[in-house]
């Protein structure tokens, strides 16, 4: 008996259909960066926080290898089409979430789909958006209470973000979206 193929038609379709929602929110978010940027910086790590989605929905769905970096890349494409200016920033930003999501599915050899192991990669990714953008923005020039609010929000963001994806998960997985899986 041959092995199913591991990104199937209908996992590709699955993660095609997550990434059109979550690229149209990622779109969203890159029109949103300046005004938030000059207005309330201290926000906008909050705000990357959204681009976890495709990630944590896709695993959460499928709970396989790869689905997380594909969702991030197809969702990073639509995101590019409605906001062509910000195509690196979706890219490098869906390499890098999917690939740090990818990485922390990959430690636990794809086994392991409790909402803690979801935590761990929302964590990291906090941390590292933490960082960045401190350095990007030269938050630094803040007062300290907004340099506090910068790190709590920016760690906060992507963990928020995440048990928002693992319910948008959940309920389709209920609404019957999951692809069937092979018998062992």
């Amino acid at each position: 008996m041959s092995r199913p193929l591991l990104l199937s038609t209908r996992v590709l379709l699955v993660c095609a259909a997550v990434a059109v929602a979550t690229g149209l929110l990622g779109a969203i978010e890159g029109w949103l960066t300046i005004p938030v940027l000059a207005a309330a910086p201290f926000v906008y790590g909050f705000l990357l926080g959204v681009h976890v989605l495709p990630g944590i929905i896709a695993q959460e769905l499928l709970r396989a290898p790869w689905v997380a970096l594909l969702t991030h890349l197809f969702a990073a494409l639509v995101g590019c089409a409605l906001a062509p200016v910000y195509a690196p920033q979706f890219l490098g930003t869906a390499l890098l979430f999917g690939g740090i999501q990818e990485l922390v599915a990959a430690l636990f050899r794809y086994r392991a789909w409790g909402w803690w192991r979801y935590l761990l990669s929302a964590t990291a990714i906090g941390a590292l958006v933490a960082l960045v953008v401190w350095l990007a923005a030269d938050l630094a020039r803040l007062p300290l209470w907004a340099q506090v609010a910068y790190v709590a929000l920016s760690v906060a963001g992507p963990i928020a973000w995440t048990f928002v994806g693992l319910a948008v998960g959940r309920a389709l997985e209920r609404a019957g979206v999951r692809p069937r899986r092979a018998a062992p």
